[in-house]
This record gives C-alpha cells, structure tokens and sequence, in this order.
C-alpha cells in the first residue's frame, strides 16, 4: 500500500502528464479506496512525521507541544483537504457549468496535493530545509496537466480554472493551520 502510495506520489511530480492519463484510467475504481488507499494514509505519514520532527528536533523534546502539533498538522491538512475539495467543487460547478462531483474533486485535490504531502513530511522531519518550500510553485504544473484529461477542462478555461484551483489547494491548509496556532497557545514555530 505504502508503496502504491509513493509510486502514485513520485509519477505525479516526475510526470504528471503521464501519471493523469493513467489515473483518468482509474477513475472507476471506489471513491473509499481512492481514500483509504491515498489520502488517508498520506494524512497519516504527515502527523507522525510532524510529531516526530518536533519531539526530536526542538530544544526542549517536549511531548505536549508535539502533540499540540500533531493535531494542528491533522485538522489543517485533513480539513484543508475537504475544504479545497469543497472549493474546488464549487468552481467546477460554477465557472465550468456541470453538475456538482465532489467525488471528483476529492481525488483531483487529492493527487494534486502529491508535492504538497510530500513536502509537508520532508519540512516535518528536517525544518532546516526551509527553502524546499518554493517547490510548491510547482502545483500549478501539476494541476495544469490534470485538468483536461482528468477533469474535462476545456482548453479557455483552463488557466483560469488551474489558477483558482492551485491557490486553493495550497492555501486552505495554510489559512486551518494558521487560525489553530492562534487559538492554541504554546505553539511557538
């Protein structure tokens, strides 16, 4: 599974254009097991890698503010992940006119997010790689070359389309995480 999971991860960031046509194949396949398969188990590496990297990277080796940052890695990431779906959907609905997917969209946020996860578990465990951050520009890449063929783009709305999506994909995580730091005290990173 975890396997599967890096595969899928590494072909979209390495080839995104290939690994859309190939995921576009596999669209039939359930919507749980997208979920379980990916999603889920992505979430999961990315809380245990932010616990990690607190608890063995900060001064104090303190299990409160690990776990204090655990559960904003957890609520920004998984509820970045259905709000940009959320998002995403409404997008699709509106500029695009077609009937609402959620589904869809869960999985197009999903694999789009690929470079973001990846990042998110890499700047967990070694925070002093800070600048590895500017990679996430390339999400609009990514998303580009899904939104035809996964998606059904139409080719005038794609740049508008990828613009507002990767925006959202990349900002919704930030703006969870940011109100949370604020209404946790403590968390000082």
């Amino acid at each position: 599974m975890i396997k599967d999971l890096f595969n899928t991860a590494i072909s979209l960031i390495f080839k995104p254009s290939e690994a859309w046509k190939v995921l576009s194949k596999k669209q039939s396949d359930s919507h749980d097991s997208f979920l379980s398969g990916y999603v889920y188990p992505f979430m999961g590496l990315i809380i245990l890698a932010a616990f990690l990297g607190v608890l063995f990277s900060s001064r104090e080796n303190d299990l409160q503010i690990a776990l204090k940052e655990s559960i904003v890695t957890l609520l920004s990431v998984f509820g970045g992940f259905f709000l940009a779906s959320y998002l995403v959907n409404e997008i699709w609905r509106s500029m695009l006119h077609r009937e609402p997917n959620i589904k869809l969209c869960q999985r197009f946020v999903g694999y789009s997010s690929a470079l973001m996860y990846c990042l998110n578990i890499v700047l967990s465990l070694f925070p002093d790689f800070f600048f590895l951050r500017f990679l996430l520009i390339y999400t609009i890449y990514i998303v580009w070359e899904g939104a035809i063929p996964y998606l059904g783009v139409k080719e005038p709305e794609q740049l508008q389309f990828v613009g507002f999506s990767t925006v959202i994909i990349l900002v919704m995580p930030i703006v969870i995480a940011f109100i949370l730091r604020l209404l946790m005290p403590g968390l000082n990173n």
